[in-house]
């Protein structure tokens, strides 16, 4: 599956962006849509695992990291609207 197409789309106008909820960007992957940067990085870190980890394979420092940057992201969404 990882020899499919790519996209990242991260224009407010696109049909793929959940207007609702704003979430920004989206990659597709072949024809599934994955939106949200936190769930977007852990999706590629597993889809093309065989490159170099994003993410610490270490299930501790792994959530370390997903709160950090679920942290970050919170606060970097309160501070543009």
């Amino acid at each position: 599956m990882a020899t499919t197409d790519v996209k990242v789309i991260g224009a407010w106008p696109s049909p793929f962006v959940n207007p609702v909820h704003k979430k920004i960007p989206v990659l597709i992957h072949g024809d599934k849509p994955v939106c949200v940067s936190l769930v977007i990085v852990q999706y590629v870190d597993d889809v093309w695992a065989s490159g170099p980890a994003i993410l610490p394979s270490d299930p501790y420092d792994r959530a370390i990291a997903r709160f950090w940057a679920a942290y970050i992201d919170d606060k970097v969404n309160i501070r543009s609207c």
